[in-house]
Formats: structure tokens, sequence, C-alpha cells
């Protein structure tokens, strides 16, 4: 598995984010911006399943920081199709946490593209299951 705690250099990558990374964001957490600040400064968008921000939205001017950071990002949305490969990608793999499914179908059917999370052993399990190899970052 591909992981790493420490902030690389830009490399090329668009990230896909969990909402464990979305929480560390929202903390401030020095990492995670860095990542983030890699993707603004590559001219690209991060992305984040919509059901992912439902877990680490809450509201209000608290939450500044996740406002700006889903200000500029791609929301994909759990529409049918979508619901239904996360389903069935559990069941292959196993396992019941659909916004890690969700997360792991969006770096799938984005080639090249990086997650970061803070549950790296349960996405690298999905990403296994899907036979996809992508970089994974941990915050």
């Amino acid at each position: 598995m591909a992981t790493s705690r420490s902030t690389p250099k830009a490399t090329c990558c668009v990230r896909v984010l969990d909402a464990g990374a979305l929480i560390a964001l929202d903390r401030g957490d020095r990492d995670a911006w860095a990542l983030l600040t890699e993707v603004h400064r590559m001219g690209q968008r991060p992305v984040v399943p919509a059901p992912v921000l439902a877990q680490a939205w809450r509201g209000g001017p608290r939450q500044s920081r996740l406002a700006k950071v889903l200000s500029g990002a791609e929301l994909i949305v759990a529409d049918g199709p979508l619901s239904r490969r996360a389903g069935e990608l559990l069941g292959r793999a196993k396992t019941s946490d659909v916004l890690d499914a969700l997360v792991a179908l969006a770096a799938q059917d984005r080639p090249g593209y990086e997650v970061l999370t803070s549950d790296p052993k349960d996405i690298h399990h999905l990403l296994q299951t899907l036979a996809v190899q992508r970089i994974i970052r941990v915050v």
C-alpha cells in the first residue's frame, strides 16, 4: 500500500477527499492543507462524493475552512448507478462503509487521482478489490 504522512512535493494528482480529510482540513491540519494547496497550485479541483460531505458538514461559521475547501471542489452526486456500484463493491470486498466505497469508486473513475484519507487501510482494501492502484495520502 502506497501511503504517506509527510507532505510530498507536487507530483501530478488531483485528490479525492474522504470525510477524515474534510475533518482534518476543517480543523486546520497543516499537512492536509499543504496537500490541498498543491491541487490548487496546479489549477485543479479536489473531488468529494456528496454523501462524504454530509458526514463532515455541520454548518455555521465554525466551518469556514471547510466551506472554503468545498467552494472549489467537484462534488460527485451518488445517483442510482453509482450507488449500485458502491453496494456491489461492498459485497465483493465484504465491508460495509458506503462512504469509503464512494471514495474508492471516485478514485477508480479518475485515473491518476490520489486519495486523501484518515482511513488508509479500508480505502486500500477497496481499491485492491477494484484492482486499482492509487497513491493514498494519510492525514
